[in-house]
């Protein structure tokens, strides 16, 4: 399945995207995609719903703005230089283990919001990441190769940077990464068992129309399950927490020179059969 939410923000309603480009409105059954829906077995509960009843359920305009594909998640987790190549561009040596930091949650928007410039930036950067949604409750798994049994489904981020926040205004990169805007997913939430090959998936990201970012997730250094597993071992993931897994090389910051984002340039991510976000720079507010 395709999980899509729709309309104006904050606003949003739960739908499905259908194989055939077609929007299911899901509202009257489904209140909306949160930690508690996913939690309290939602998925299976809307599968069932699409399979015996599909049929009854009202069509989504097209046109419609689509959100972020879930609402409100508790965390919003991110890992840094998780491609060998991203890691080698900005002179950075392979980690030995995953460095893990957050977002923080009011970050995130639709796929194609326009992302806002803060105030008093200077080098924004872009990153296109796969992202992994958590669906049932878990802490120190035991075993590796059970994690993705955890997982509700797989969609796209852009982990959008504020380099000199991130970099030169302290040791920490949350503040860098976690401006209003900074957070776009979408344009779906594609359950996990429609994606099998989540990792040997095409990534890339175009500014303006010029490939920037051109790679598989099968760069990956530290892989999906390997991370789960890591997280797992600190501190508890919750139904619906996100975690964004890192960007290949062609960021901005490791251009000869950087070729920051500036306000009117258009951003387009695609990540194999998760689809593709797009998004337009824009002054800040």
């Amino acid at each position: 399945m395709r999980l899509i939410r729709f309309g104006a923000p904050g606003r949003e309603r739960p739908g499905v995207l259908m194989p055939d480009g077609t929007r299911l409105d899901v509202s009257d059954h489904i209140q909306d995609y949160t930690p508690e829906f996913f939690a309290a077995g939602g998925l299976d509960r809307l599968g069932k719903l699409i399979t015996e009843h599909g049929g009854d359920c009202p069509p989504a305009d097209r046109k419609a703005r689509l959100g972020p594909p879930i609402a409100r998640p508790h965390k919003f987790l991110a890992i840094g230089l998780n491609y060998r190549k991203h890691a080698a561009e900005v002179g950075a040596e392979i980690p030995k283990e995953p460095i893990v930091f957050t977002k923080q949650s009011s970050c995130i928007c639709g796929p194609n919001d326009e992302v806002m410039q803060p105030k008093g930036s200077t080098k924004l950067d872009y990153e296109v990441e796969l992202a992994v949604v958590m669906k049932t409750k878990l802490r120190y798994l035991e075993k590796e190769s059970d994690a993705l049994k955890y997982v509700a489904g797989f969609t796209i981020c852009n982990d959008v940077s504020e380099r000199a926040f991130q970099l030169e205004r302290g040791p920490t990169w949350t503040k860098g990464k976690s401006a209003d805007t900074f957070g776009p997913l979408g344009p779906t939430l594609v359950t996990a068992g429609d994606v099998p090959d989540y990792d040997n998936q095409e990534i890339q990201l175009k500014v303006n129309g010029q490939m920037r970012q051109d790679s598989n997730t099968n760069d990956l250094i530290f892989t999906v399950p390997h991370l789960i597993w890591y997280i797992s071992q600190f501190f508890t993931l919750e139904p619906g927490d996100v975690i964004t897994t890192g960007t290949p090389s062609g960021v901005a910051a490791g251009m000869k020179p950087p070729q920051w984002l500036k306000p009117g340039d258009e951003v387009e991510l695609t990540i194999g059969k998760l689809g593709t976000q797009t998004q337009h720079i824009v002054a800040p507010k």
